[in-house]
């Protein structure tokens, strides 16, 4: 592995901060039990460096002048701490590695990591505790990645997607993937590297019957890779219909909490409120808009314009009717402006006496719901909807392994095209040399994928992304 900087012994706060029980200080590097040995205080009198590897101990940051240290000299206390050590390579980087846990106010934390990076250390950068250990060869690149989806998670689904892929399935799927399409390139290259011999119509049977089985795999992976993203990116919904139908209630339902003001007077809700919401296992961005109406002055008419940008982004909107009153003009110009989007129909106040034309919306929209968002009656018909709409009616198996990604399902699609390619050569008897630089393509992609093969510029661009200590 090329040394991208890895002489450097690096620290950060591995928690944010704020007011909190507990405060991480992180040293990766060469160095990190030689800066621990300066910072650090056993009760034992121990010092760091000869402490074993997984152990804990409990003792004090202090700061110590240049000079040697008098016997009968106190030293400046920090900080009361735990420390931890991790010797390489069975730690997170594969590098010795010393967590302080110190308190977790903004003070001590800043006050221990400062000290730190004095005694010889270097702020890391974002992401640069996983980056090195993708470095050091501990995880691959897909898995560093999934380190930062768990961090990102905003539902139990996407949690799961993101610890699966850190685990390595992803990966393992993919290395299957490449066995296959090497297996086949042995097939082809034996014709190349040795024409006098010929091979046989049976071998290059073989060579498509491989490569027909990672085909129909990564087709399968990536059908999945569409479940995959909504799980991990969620989906933007817009509550939207005319003033006082019950969408700032709807929104509350939803979230089983009070969030926007519920009143009588129409136009309550003059700006658009937005919450992620967990819809059985779907992070929905949920979006509450002003009333879409004839704006009366400057406040309604922005409330309009930004409740009509919110909609034109939608992947969802949910469209309501108020049951109790019959269809009016402006129902019926919402309707027409909105036939070209997803839309899920609610015919709301179903606890009222019912007034609205409902045969006529069941003949408009594919999908229609009564409910009462104040009575929260039939809410969850609402949430199965919704996720029978981004799933398609499909039953998403919780033992594959759902690739999330944009990065990886480009690369994956990319490789698909490759293997088409290699499949339609075969096929149409065109030369091997031709079969075998498209299954080496596809094996590039792959590659790319895990990170046997990268860019300093790539590396750069992923972990950027990251927070400083991870």
């Amino acid at each position: 592995m090329r040394n991208l900087g890895l002489t450097d012994t690096i620290a950060a706060m591995g928690t944010g901060l704020g007011e909190a029980g507990i405060g991480i200080v992180r040293i990766s590097g060469k160095d990190a039990l030689k800066i621990a040995d300066r910072v650090f205080v056993a009760k034992g009198g121990k010092k760091p460096s000869g402490f074993k590897a997984y152990t804990v101990h409990y003792g004090w940051i202090v700061e110590r002048n240049q000079k040697p240290v008098a016997r009968n000299q106190k030293l400046k206390i920090i900080d009361e701490v735990l420390l931890t050590v991790m010797r390489k390579p069975k730690s997170y980087t594969k590098e010795d590695v010393v967590e302080i846990n110190c308190h977790g106010g903004i003070m001590a934390m800043r006050a221990v990591s400062d000290l730190v990076l004095e005694n010889g250390a270097r702020l890391a950068e974002p992401g640069e505790f996983t980056k090195r250990a993708f470095l050091n060869g501990r995880i691959d690149l897909a898995q560093a990645e999934a380190v930062l989806d768990i961090i990102r998670a905003k539902t139990d689904s996407a949690l799961k997607i993101g610890t699966e892929q850190l685990r390595g399935t992803l990966s393992n799927q993919i290395n299957r993937l490449r066995k296959g399409l090497l297996d086949a390139l042995a097939i082809l290259e034996a014709n190349i590297d040795f024409p006098e011999e010929e091979i046989g119509v049976l071998n290059l049977k073989e060579a498509f019957k491989k490569l027909n089985a990672v085909n129909g795999a990564l087709k399968g992976i990536l059908v999945s890779s569409k479940h995959g993203k909504v799980l991990r990116d969620g989906i933007q919904a817009v509550i939207c219909g005319k003033p006082n139908v019950g969408k700032s209630s709807l929104l509350n339902a939803l979230l089983k909490q009070e969030r926007s003001i519920v009143s009588s007077i129409s136009g309550t809700t003059r700006d658009t409120i937005e919450e992620i919401i967990d819809i059985k296992g779907i992070p929905v961005r949920i979006v509450d808009t002003a009333g879409i109406i004839e704006p009366r002055d400057l406040v309604e008419k922005k409330a309009v314009s930004r409740s009509k940008r919110h909609i034109g982004f939608a992947d969802l909107v949910i469209l309501l009717f108020d049951g109790s009153q019959k269809l009016t003009k402006d129902d019926e110009a919402l309707i027409k402006k909105l036939r070209k989007k997803q839309i899920i129909a609610i015919i709301n106040k179903i606890d009222l006496r019912q007034k609205i034309d409902k045969i006529k919306i069941e003949e408009i929209f594919k999908h229609v719901i009564g409910l009462s968002a104040k009575k929260l009656q039939n809410i969850g018909l609402l949430e199965e909807a919704i996720a029978d709409l981004v799933f398609g009616g499909k039953v998403i198996k919780s033992e594959s392994a759902l690739v999330s990604n944009l990065r990886h399902i480009e690369l994956l699609k990319e490789a698909e095209n490759f293997i088409d390619s290699a499949l339609k050569s075969l096929d149409n008897k065109v030369s091997v040399e031709f079969v075998a630089q498209d299954i080496k393509g596809a094996l590039g992609s792959f590659d790319t994928v895990s990170g046997k093969n990268f860019s300093e510029d790539l590396l750069e661009k992923i972990f950027s992304e990251f927070c400083i200590g991870k």
